[in-house]
Parts: structure tokens; sequence; C-alpha cells
């Protein structure tokens, strides 16, 4: 059996970094506001390094830098980019959503509100806004969209904005 040229096997690692990527990007839930620009970005290096790999074959230390370059950014970034990007919270918030939005449903609404957004993080063990504490003791976030989700009543960070435009959540850190 023959072995692959060069130049297919730079092809092949371009292209498995490429539906790596695609399929690294669509794992992650749509209502996330998450680095599409980081990813967009580490795709790209991952095809110029198998661009280089393509280009040149001359230094064989050349030829392993573009290599450890190309699974960093056509592997490693955007799989732990997948695995991170619904710490806790941010899974709590989506759950929240996805609450407040089965009850404007069933309330016939076309738009989820603060008070059903708020019974549904209550539901779960959480709370809405900032947590009211002696240096800032204002609550901020619970009465217009970007809301503040927390996980725990009594905690105050980390925490989630979640915003509604009808039906649709966004849900991002803030």
């Amino acid at each position: 059996m023959q072995s692959l040229s060069p130049r297919v096997r730079a092809l092949g690692a371009a292209g498995v970094c490429l539906l790596i990527a695609v399929v690294a990007g669509l794992a992650v839930d749509g209502r996330l506001d998450r680095h599409w620009v980081l990813r967009g970005m580490t795709v790209f290096l991952a095809i110029c390094c198998a661009a280089l790999l393509l280009a040149d074959q001359t230094r064989r230390l050349r030829q392993i830098v573009t290599a450890v370059g190309l699974a960093m950014f056509g592997v490693v970034i955007p799989v732990t980019q997948t695995r991170w990007s619904t710490p806790p919270e941010i899974k709590f918030a989506l759950q929240v959503a996805t609450d407040a939005k089965a009850a404007a449903a069933k309330a016939a609404g076309s738009s989820v509100s603060i008070a059903e957004v708020k019974a549904a993080a209550e539901a779960r063990g959480g709370a809405i806004g900032s947590l009211a504490t002696e240096k800032s003791p204002q609550v901020r976030g619970a009465d217009a969209y970007p809301v503040i989700v927390r996980a725990k009543r009594d905690q105050g960070r980390p925490w989630a904005c979640l915003s509604f435009t009808g039906l649709d959540a966004k849900v991002r850190a803030c």
C-alpha cells in the first residue's frame, strides 16, 4: 500500500480542521452569544498552518511546528471552547430561559415578561437581579432586559445575563 503524499495529507488535515470547527460551532446552544470571532480566527489559523504544510516541505522542524499549530488551532482550541461554553451559571440561565418561554407559550403570550423569568428562576432555586450588599445596596438587572440570573438565591456571583426578543432568548456572561 502506497503512502499518501504530503500535499494530500495537508489538504486532508485542513478538511478535518474545518469539519471539527463547524461541528464544534454547531454543538453550542444557539441561544448563547459566544466567541464567533474567535472561532473564525482559529479556523483561519488552522487553514494557514495547513497551507504552510502544503507549500513548504523543506525543513523538518518547520513541518513539526506547523503540525503542532494545526493541532492546536484545528482541534484543541475549538474543542475546549465548546466544552467551556456552558459553565453552571450559563446552564442555569438556559434552563430558566426554556422554562420562561414555556410559561409564556402556555399563557399564549407573544413575548416573555420579566415576571415569567423571575418565576422560572425562583422555581429552580435561583433569583434575578444583582445581590444587594452593603457596598452596592441597589439591585440591578431585575426590572429590564437583560436580566441578571443567579443560580443561587443568596450568592452574588457568578451570574449570567438573559434577554428575550419576543420568544427568542439570548444568554451571555455579564
